[in-house]
Order: C-alpha cells, then structure tokens, then sequence
C-alpha cells in the first residue's frame, strides 16, 4: 500500500492533474482531504462552503478537524492520493495544512509539491471566478507577488511535515511557458505515476 501526499496552493490546477494520474493508474485513489473536514464541519458546525472554513473556524477547532480527517483516511485501505494543501492562508496568517498529528495519522511515504508561475495561478483563479453561477470556486484575487509568498511558505511547510515522518519529499516546478493546452498537467501526471511505481516497487 502507497500513500502520498500532494499539495499546492489554491487555484494551481491540482484536480485537473490527478485526474490525469487516475487515468494512467485506475485503482490509485483519490482523497480529498478537505472533503473530510468539510464534511465534519458541515455536521458539527453548521457550514455550508468549504471556504468558509478558513474564514470562520478558529485555529483550535481547525485543527480538532484536521485531526479527525485524518483519522478517517487512515483507516483507508489501497494506493491513496491525498490531496490537501501544506499552508493555508487564513486572516490570522498561514497555517500548517500538515501539523504533527496530521501528518504522523496519515504515514505518506512521499510528499509532493507542484509548483507553477504564479501568473498562471491567478490566470486560472479569473477563470474560477467567471465560470458559471453554481460551479465557480470562490478563491481570493491576490497579487503575483503574494502567490508567489504563499508558495514558498507552502513549500517550506511541506518540507518540515516531510522531516517530521521521515518520509521522501519532492519539489516539482513548472515554471516555464505550455508549449499546449495542459502541458503542465500531463507531465505533473506522469511524473506522480512514475513516482507511485517506484514506491511500489514496479
């Protein structure tokens, strides 16, 4: 069983590239880990958004449900993509998507970064917020310079949780400009795959 970790920051384009990784490997799961904690805090605190959480939870009892979500994915069995984000920006500052608890209930064997010009990040979050009523994600209208910030806070949360379960941490950077549609995502997707083979033993 092969667990692993992948985060980046909001509007980077992360669902699109695990779809990819699905197609190339079919019983990987995907794990949403804000789904769990929505779900828990749909239940215990009445919201209604996602978004909400970062906005209206304090950080004690963000991080009571970050606690239980993970308990619940531990109890999963198979090949897990758990998708979620190292730094979560909250109007008290960042704070760590991956804290100690967290990080050792959930075991990855690797923890993966995607990291992408940040102007294609706030391309792709105009997009989120012209899509059609109903659909659109509400995400924050930042300056380059500020995703740029939340990346690399990002990235460094990412190492330290890496650290603290000893487990592999990789860094990819897609920095350059798409030759073609996706070009990003496909080859995000198979380096993810190549990297689940490996830890397979394939």
């Amino acid at each position: 069983m092969v667990r692993a970790v992948v985060v980046a920051v909001p509007g980077a384009g992360k669902s699109t590239i695990l779809k990819k990784l699905v197609e190339k490997i079919p019983k990987l799961k995907i794990v949403n880990f804000g789904d769990y904690m929505f779900e828990e805090a749909r239940r215990s605190l009445g919201l209604s958004d996602r978004d909400e959480m970062r906005k209206r939870i304090k950080p004690m009892e963000y991080k009571q449900l970050q606690e239980r979500a993970a308990e619940e994915i531990s109890k999963l069995d198979g090949d897990l993509i758990i998708d979620t984000h190292a730094a979560i920006k909250t109007p008290y500052g960042y704070y760590p998507g991956m804290p100690s608890k967290v990080i050792e209930a959930l075991r990855p064997d690797a923890i993966v970064v995607l990291e992408f010009r940040p102007e294609d990040i706030l391309q792709r979050r105009m997009k989120d917020l012209q899509a059609a009523e109903g659909q659109r994600r509400i995400r924050e209208v930042e300056a380059v310079e500020e995703i740029e910030e939340h990346q690399m806070i990002a990235r460094q949360f990412a190492a330290a949780a890496a650290n603290h379960v000893c487990c592999y941490f990789l860094q990819l950077k897609f920095t350059y400009p798409q030759k073609y549609p996706y070009q990003h995502a496909d080859e995000a997707a198979e380096t993810l795959a190549d990297l689940i083979k490996k830890l397979k033993g394939e």
